[in-house]
């Protein structure tokens, strides 16, 4: 009885618990689609100015909002702005000379009336340096002092006190990521710049091109169609981890064929010893499925998924190979259907699997 009784009170609790953390997930998505319906012409200026910055966007607050600004210096980073974070307190204290003439301050205060940020405020624009303030409030002390003033209106904070900064904190990184998506579209940075700023792991190898991931040449096996398998097992051997394939080329050097280590085991599972000294262009794969140097790294990977091959050779415009991606090179890369298959079924580089649609462009899925 008394397990039962406090069963239901524990249900009871749960549900409690589940409403409010409901209802403060809805109070600050309302805030954000009330921000956005307050977004002016002022927000306008704020990016343009972004954008023509030829210093720095730096990005000031305290507490809580100091947090979000360093998050907010993040995202511009990364997205092609120089920024930093400047604590108010450390700048009024000798840090200041982090900020120069050309520089843009983006100032983070809900109330406007942030002791440091209002003392700095002045500094700053005695610099030569260009405020633009995010604040609740467009006649508080820095809304008054400020270049351009992004208002995030009258915010009450989420929660039953409404006191800890919730929905203030939500705008004010919403608004800053806002800005920072918004100049990056306007200056025009793409795929490729956003490789450049996020060269370390899968994300960053995804959006590197096939040239820079690939084996080069030097250290891929290659051999010519018209010599016998015997001859180039023999000649094309390469020291270190070696490839799972040979790239067969003609006598212009264009490449026309593939053999792979699993043609080898074939040819000796049906008893074809005596192929072993025939030509080897009589048994190899012709026509394989080849990538430009010059395509993104995840188009390679999601051609190795789709059509559920282990070798990719990577070849110049007029088809002449430069170098192979190899499936352990970007194992970890690949989608989670592709590993739970069945290793039989990727064998040979003409082995093609039907198109899923669960298996997304690797492009889109980050």
């Amino acid at each position: 009885m008394i397990n039962s009784k406090a069963a239901r009170q524990r249900i009871i609790q749960e549900s409690d618990e589940l409403r409010m953390g409901r209802q403060i997930v809805r109070d600050e998505a309302s805030a954000l689609s009330d921000l956005a319906k307050r977004l002016d012409t002022n927000f306008v200026d704020a990016v343009q100015q972004i954008v023509r910055c030829q210093g720095n966007v730096v990005v000031l607050g305290m507490g809580k909002a100091g947090l979000v600004g360093q998050k907010i210096a993040a995202t511009l980073c990364s997205t092609g702005s120089r920024s930093h974070f400047l604590h108010p307190a450390e700048a009024l204290h000798g840090d200041l000379g982090r900020v120069a003439r050309g520089d843009i301050a983006l100032v983070l205060s809900h109330s406007g009336t942030t002791e440091e940020i209002v003392c700095l405020v002045p500094l700053l624009k005695r610099l030569g340096v260009t405020v633009v303030a995010i604040t609740a409030n467009v006649d508080s002390a820095l809304g008054r002092t400020a270049d351009t003033v992004l208002t995030l209106g009258q915010l009450r904070e989420a929660g039953p006190l409404g006191l800890a900064p919730s929905t203030s904190t939500t705008a004010m990184m919403a608004l800053g990521d806002a800005l920072a998506l918004v100049a990056s579209h306007v200056r025009g940075f793409d795929a490729e710049d956003f490789a450049h700023f996020h060269p370390g792991g899968n994300l960053g190898r995804l959006l590197t091109r096939v040239e820079d991931a690939m084996r080069p040449l030097q250290r891929c096996r290659v051999g010519d169609e018209t010599q016998t398998v015997r001859q180039v097992l023999v000649q094309v051997g390469r020291p270190g981890r070696r490839t799972g394939a040979i790239m067969l080329t003609d006598d212009e050097g264009t490449l026309t064929g593939l053999f792979t280590d699993s043609d080898l085991a074939r040819l000796f599972e049906h008893r074809r010893d005596s192929d072993i000294d025939q030509p080897i262009g009589n048994v190899m794969t012709r026509s394989p499925t080849t990538i430009t140097q010059d395509a993104l790294l995840s188009e390679a990977v999601q051609v190795l998924a789709q059509r559920r091959i282990s070798e990719l050779p990577v070849v110049t415009a007029d088809g002449r190979p430069r170098g192979l991606i190899d499936i352990t090179d970007v194992v970890g890369m690949l989608p989670a259907q592709f590993m739970a298959t069945d290793a039989a079924n990727s064998e040979t580089n003409t082995s093609v699997m039907n198109e899923s649609p669960d298996i997304l462009p690797l492009t889109r899925r980050f």
